[in-house]
C-alpha cells in the first residue's frame, strides 16, 4: 500500500513526462471537492446516496457537514452514472493530492486518465472492501500559518544552504522543509532562535543527517555542518585548575562526525568512546553512543564533561559544566540550573538547546584485534542456543555473525598470540579472520559493513532502525521473537545487530544521567533494509513497518528503547515511553524550563505535561513535634479514602544530605537516620558538610526539593518532612506548577515534644528537620514571619486527632471541585509581554457555573470561621468580582480598596508598586497609591482579603499596611486568592 507522499510523488511525475501544459493552483472549488476526500476515516457520520446521478450531492454540502463524514456509499443502477461519479470521485482525490490542474483543457482530461491508472497501480485493496483503494496515512499534518512568508527576515541574518542538502536518513531525505540554514557563526545560531520564538514556530537541527527528522516539512531547518572543528586539549590548556580528574579534554564542534573525531584524537595519541559508524553525528553523542569503547568507557554520553549550548528559550548563549575558557564565546553565561542542563545533555542533549560544541573526556588510544565468525544455523533451536550477535538470512539460511573486539593500548598485529576464548571457539568454533586494526580501520571491519549480503556499505542499500535493550535473550519467549522476525523479514537485506551491554555501562547509575537503561545485557537493534533504487516502494515501507511490529513484539520483555532514533512518529509514542527509564519526568520538567515554546517539537518525545502528585504537602514543625508520625498517619487516611482511591506517599527531604554525608566520611547511615543520639554526635560536622554543599550548588535546596518530587510520580500525595525553609510553599511552588503546594504545620508544647524525646529516644519523627536543612538555622516557632497554609495541633495522645484532621482539612485539596475550576484557567503565553504566562483567572466568571463554583470553594476551604468575619476586603479590579460574591455568599459587608482618586473623601491611602499586570497597559511604572474609605472597617476586626491573582505581590505588599492605618492588626487578616 502506498502512502499519500509518495503517491502525490507518483502523480506529479506522471504530469512532468507527459504533458507540456502549464500548471496553476487549485481553485476554492476544487479544494472542496478532494479536501474532505483527507477526513473520511477520522470523523463521525456515514452517507448513503442513493441515485446521485453522474456526480455526487456530497461536493456541494456546506463545510460543517462534510467534515463530519466518515465513509460515504452511493447506490447508482445507471452504470454510465455509477462510472461517471465514480471517476468524479478519483479525480477530484487525485488532483488535490497533486496539488495542481493543468491549464489546458485537453492535458488536463488525458492526465486525470492516467492519475485513476496510477492512483489503481499504487493502492492498496483488501478482500473485505475489494472496490476500495487504500493508502497509508500514519502522520498527516497541514500547517497554516501567519508567518510563513517570515523566512526572507531570517535568510537576511543567516546564511542559507544553496541547492538540495543531502542526509544519509532516507527518509528525512522525503521531507520538504520550508528553508535550510547554515550558520557559520554561534550568532547565526542565537538569530535562529530568535527569530523562531518572534513568530512561534519550531526549528528542527542536521548534524549527521542520521535522524528521520532532521528535516521536517515546512519546517526551517539548522544545518550545523560549518562547526566542524576538532580541539584537543591537553591538562592545564583549558584554564581549569589540575585536579584528581585533569586530562586531556576533546572539544568536538556540533558539525563534526564521528569518524573526524577519532582520526584528530587519534593523532594526538588519545580518543573518546563514541559511536560505530564514521558519519554519525552530535546526536548519537547526545542521546546515548554505544560504541566499540563503551563495556571499556561507558557510552559517549558518560564522556561528556561540559557543552557550549544555546538556549531555545531566549538564544542565551550557555556554557554548561566544563567549557575551556577559550571556546567560551562572548556574552555567554552559565546557567543557574547547569547542574540539571549538564545532566540532561548525557543521554537528552537533543532537547535541551542547540548544541554547537561539546566537551569529552579523553582516553588514551587503543588499537583492536577484532574476530568474525559466520556460521550457517541447521535449525530454530541452534538459533536460539547461539543468539548473540547478528542475526540474518542469506542463500536461503538463517545466519549467525559474530564479531568479537579486544582492545588494548600496546600495539596488536593478527599474529599477536592472543588466544580466542575457549567458551567462544567452543560454542562458534575457529573464527573466519582475525585483523588488527586501529580507530579508523575499525569502522570498516564491522560485520554489516563488510561481511553480511556482500557489505552493506557503499550507498547501495537504505535502512530504517530502531533499538530495545533486552536480557536473557536465550530465553525462549525472547529467542523465539527474534528468530520469527528474521523469517518473517519483507527484504532479504533484514536483520537483527544484538551489542553487547555490561561493563562500563551498567557501572552509572540510572539517575546519574539523563540516560536512565543501563541495566541490559544487549541491544538489539531492529534493522529493515533495502536497496536504494527501491527508496519510497512497497518493498521500503514493508522493511519499516516490520521494524515497528518487531519492536512492539519485543517491547513488553525489553528493559528500556534507545531514545536516539525515535522522533515524532506516532508508532514511536510507545517506543518513547521507555525510553530514559525512570528520568522521563525529571527530563520533561527540565524540557518544559528551557524550551517553554517548544521550538525543538521534533526531538525524542518526551511528555509535555510534566508527571506530578496533584498534591504535595510540606509537614514542617519542630524537632518531635511528631511531623514523621502525623505524615504517616495522613499517607493512611488518603490510601484508605475508598470513594477517591488515592496513592500517597511520604518521604524525608534531609535523608539525601544523610546519605551523602555517610558515603563522604564514612559514618554509619542507618545510624544516622533512625538513632537520635549518634546524630546528635555528628551534628556539628553534618551541618558543615550540609553548608559546604550549598556553597558550591547553590540550589541544593531546590534540587532535593525536585528530586523528592521526581521519586513519586506514581502517586496522588506526596507528603514530604525535614524542610526548614522560611515559607516554603512561596521558596517552592514555582517548580511546580502543575501541583497544589501547601505547608502544614506540626505544632507541640515544649513539655510533649521532651516527653517525646525521652521516652521514644530518636525513633519518632526521623529528626527530619535538622539544621544541616536550613540556612538561617532557626527553629523558633515564634520566630516565622509567614503564615502556614494549615496548622495541626499534636499534643493529644493517639492518632484520632490526626486523622480527623487529614479528612477535615486535607481529603478537600483532592475533591473533583477543585480540578474543575482548575480546568476553567486559560494559560496564555507571553501576556502582557515575553516571558510570562499569564493565568486568566477572570475567565472563571465568563463561563457557566465558574463564578458560583469558585465563590463555593472559597467558602468552604477557608480555614477560620466565618462567624467571625467581620469584612471582606476586595482589591481593584480583578478581586471585586470574587469578592463580591463571596461576601454575598457569606453575608458579610464588602470593602473595596481602590486607586487613589476613585472613592469620595476622607479616605486613608498608602504607596503601591505596579506589577507588570497592572502596567502591562501602560509604560508608567511609578509608584501610584490605593485606598478606602477611613472608619470603614471597625477597630480590631478580621478581615479576609480577596484578591484575582498574585503576580508580584505588590498590592498584597500595598494592601496590610493600608489595613494597619487603619488599625487593623496582621493577625486578624486572612488572604484569598
Amino acid at each position: 500500500m502506498a502512502t499519500l507522499d509518495s503517491l502525490k510523488s507518483a502523480l506529479r511525475q506522471e504530469a512532468t513526462a507527459t504533458a507540456s501544459s502549464p500548471v496553476q493552483p487549485l481553485s476554492d472549488t476544487q479544494y472542496s471537492d478532494g479536501f474532505p476526500l483527507y477526513f473520511n476515516s477520522r470523523i463521525h457520520v456515514s452517507v448513503l446516496e442513493i441515485g446521485p446521478g453522474p456526480t455526487s450531492v456530497f461536493g456541494y454540502l456546506p463545510g460543517h457537514l462534510r467534515r463530519k463524514v466518515k465513509r460515504y456509499a452511493a447506490f447508482e443502477p445507471n452504470g454510465l452514472f455509477a462510472t461517471r461519479v465514480e471517476e468524479w470521485l478519483c479525480a477530484s482525490f487525485a488532483l488535490f493530492v497533486a496539488g495542481f490542474v493543468m491549464q489546458d483543457v485537453e492535458a488536463d482530461k488525458a492526465i486525470r486518465v492516467k492519475w485513476r491508472k496510477v492512483c489503481r497501480a499504487l493502492g492498496g485493496r483488501e478482500k473485505a472492501r475489494p472496490n476500495h483503494l487504500l493508502f497509508s496515512s500514519p502522520n498527516v499534518m497541514a500547517v497554516f500559518t501567519q508567518h510563513a512568508t517570515m523566512l526572507p527576515e531570517l535568510a537576511m541574518q543567516v546564511p542559507l544552504v544553496k541547492g538540495t542538502k543531502t542526509v544519509k536518513s532516507r527518509e528525512a531525505c522525503l521531507h520538504r522543509p520550508a528553508s535550510i540554514v547554515r550558520p557559520t557563526e554561534v550568532q547565526h545560531v542565537q538569530q535562529c532562535v530568535r527569530w523562531a520564538l518572534k513568530h512561534g514556530v519550531g526549528l528542527t537541527v542536521v548534524g549527521g543527517g542520521h535522524s528521520g527528522h532532521c528535516l521536517w516539512p515546512n519546517v526551517v531547518s539548522v544545518d550545523m555542518g560549518a562547526f566542524d572543528q576538532v580541539h584537543i586539549l591537553t591538562a592545564g590548556e583549558d584554564g581549569e585548575e589540575c585536579g584528581s580528574d585533569s586530562g586531556s579534554l576533546v572539544v568536538a564542534e556540533a558539525g563534526c562526525k564521528t569518524g573526524d573525531i577519532v582520526r584528530k584524537t587519534m593523532e594526538a595519541g588519545v580518543t573518546v568512546p563514541l559511536g560505530a559508524r564514521p558519519s554519525v553525528g552530535t546526536g548519537l553523542w547526545l542521546q546515548g553512543g554505544i560504541g566499540h569503547l563503551a563495556r571499556l568507557h561507558g557510552l559517549a554520553c558518560d564522556a561528556i564533561v561540559g557543552a557550549l549550548v544555546i538556549s531555545v528559550g531566549s538564544g542565551q548563549g550557555l556554557c554548561i559544566g566544563r567549557v575551556p575558557s577559550q571556546h567560551w564565546p562572548a556574552g555567554a553565561v552559565r546557567p543557574e540550573n547547569d547542574t540539571d542542563l549538564l545532566w540532561a545533555l548525557k543521554g537528552a542533549g537533543t532537547n535541551v538547546g542547540i548544541v554547537v560544541s561539546v566537551t569529552f573526556k579523553a582516553y588514551t588510544a587503543p588499537t583492536y584485534l577484532t574476530r568474525n565468525w559466520v556460521t550457517p544455523l541447521s535449525d530454530d533451536l541452534e538459533a536460539r542456543r547461539k543468539l548473540n550477535a547478528y542475526l540474518y538470512w542469506d542463500s536461503g539460511k538463517l545466519h549467525l555473525g559474530v564479531t568479537m573486539f579486544e582492545s588494548s593500548t600496546t600495539k596488536l598485529a593478527s599474529e599477536t598470540p592472543m588466544s580466542t576464548p575457549t567458551l567462544v571457539r567452543a560454542i562458534l568454533g575457529p573464527e573466519n579472520d582475525c585483523k588488527a586494526v586501529d580507530g579508523v580501520g575499525l569502522f570498516d571491519v564491522e560485520m554489516y559493513m563488510s561481511k553480511m549480503h556482500g557489505g552493506h556499505g557503499g550507498s547501495r542499500t537504505s535502512s530504517f532502525k530502531r533499538c530495545l535493550f533486552l536480557n536473557r535473550i536465550g530465553a525462549e519467549n525472547v529467542a523465539d521473537i527474534l528468530v520469527a522476525a528474521v523469517e518473517t523479514r519483507p527484504s532479504p537485506l533484514c536483520y537483527l545487530h544484538l551489542l553487547q551491554g555490561g561493563g562500563a555501562v551498567s557501572d552509572v547509575a540510572a539517575d546519574a544521567t539523563a540516560f536512565g537503561c543501563r541495566d541490559w545485557d544487549f541491544a538489539c537493534v531492529v534493522t529493515g533494509v533495502w536497496p536504494r533504487d527501491q527508496d519510497e516502494s512497497e518493498v521500503a515501507r514493508g522493511a519499516v513497518r516490520w521494524v515497528y511490529n518487531v519492536a512492539r513484539d519485543l517491547l513488553p520483555l525489553s528493559v528500556g528503547v534507545y531514545g536516539a532514533d525515535l522522533g515524532p512518529d506516532p508508532r514511536d509514542a510507545m517506543l518513547a515511553a521507555k525510553a530514559f527509564g525512570p528520568n522521563r519526568p525529571r527530563l520533561a520538567r527540565i524540557k518544559q524550563s528551557c524550551n517553554p515554546r517548544n521550538v525543538l517539537a521534533y526531538a525524542c518525545p518526551l511528555p509535555k505535561a510534566p508527571m506530578e502528585p496533584n498534591l504535595i504537602i510540606l509537614v514542617t514543625g519542630e524537632s518531635c513535634a511528631g511531623k514523621d508520625y502525623c505524615a504517616d498517619i495522613w499517607v493512611s487516611v488518603f490510601i484508605t479514602c475508598t470513594h477517591k482511591n488515592l496513592t500517597a506517599r511520604a518521604v524525608s527531604i534531609s535523608d539525601v544530605t544523610k546519605r551523602e554525608y555517610a558515603a563522604a566520611t564514612g559514618a554509619d547511615l542507618n545510624l544516622l537516620l533512625r538513632d537520635r543520639g549518634y546524630k546528635e554526635q555528628h551534628r556539628p560536622a553534618l551541618s558543615k558538610f550540609f553548608q559546604g554543599q550549598v556553597r558550591h550548588r547553590p540550589r541544593l535546596l531546590e534540587e532535593h526539593f525536585l528530586n523528592a518530587v521526581y521519586g513519586a510520580v506514581d502517586v496522588d500525595v506526596l507528603l514530604i518532612t525535614g524542610m526548614r525553609n522560611q515559607a516554603p510553599v512561596t521558596a517552592f511552588s514555582h517548580l511546580v506548577p502543575d501541583s497544589r503546594l501547601i505547608e502544614v504545620r506540626v505544632k507541640a508544647s515544649e513539655d510533649t515534644r521532651r516527653a517525646r524525646r525521652g521516652c521514644r529516644g530518636g525513633s519518632e519523627d526521623g529528626d527530619n528537620n535538622e539544621d544541616e536543612d536550613n540556612n538561617n538555622g532557626k527553629s523558633d516557632p515564634t520566630a516565622l514571619n509567614y503564615r502556614p497554609s494549615l496548622i495541626f495541633d499534636n499534643d493529644a495522645t493517639g492518632s484520632e486527632a490526626a486523622k480527623m484532621f487529614a479528612e477535615h482539612y486535607l481529603l478537600p485539596f483532592l475533591h473533583e471541585d477543585l480540578q474543575r475550576l482548575a480546568d476553567m484557567v486559560r494559560s496564555i503565553p507571553d501576556f502582557p509581554r515575553p516571558g510570562i504566562e499569564f493565568r486568566h483567572v477572570l475567565d472563571i466568571t465568563q463561563q457557566r457555573g465558574g463564578l458560583a463554583l469558585c465563590t463555593a470553594l472559597l467558602q468552604t476551604h477557608f480555614s477560620g470561621d466565618w462567624a467571625k468575619v467581620d469584612v471582606v476586603a476586595g482589591c481593584e479590579a480583578g478581586g471585586f468580582v470574587y469578592a463580591a460574591a463571596l461576601a454575598s455568599r457569606v453575608d458579610v459587608p464588602l470593602v473595596l480598596i481602590r486607586e487613589a482618586g476613585k472613592l469620595p473623601q476622607p479616605t486613608i491611602s498608602v504607596r503601591k508598586s505596579t506589577s507588570h499586570i497592572s502596567s502591562s497597559a501602560s509604560n508608567d511604572l511609578e509608584e501610584k497609591r490605593i485606598e478606602l474609605e477611613r472608619d470603614l472597617i471597625p477597630r480590631g476586626a478580621s478581615v479576609v482579603v480577596v484578591d484575582d491573582v498574585l503576580a508580584t505581590g505588590n498590592t498584597l505588599c500595598a494592601v496590610l499596611p493600608l489595613l494597619e492605618k487603619a488599625s487593623i492588626h496582621a493577625e486578624d487578616v486572612t488572604l484569598t486568592l
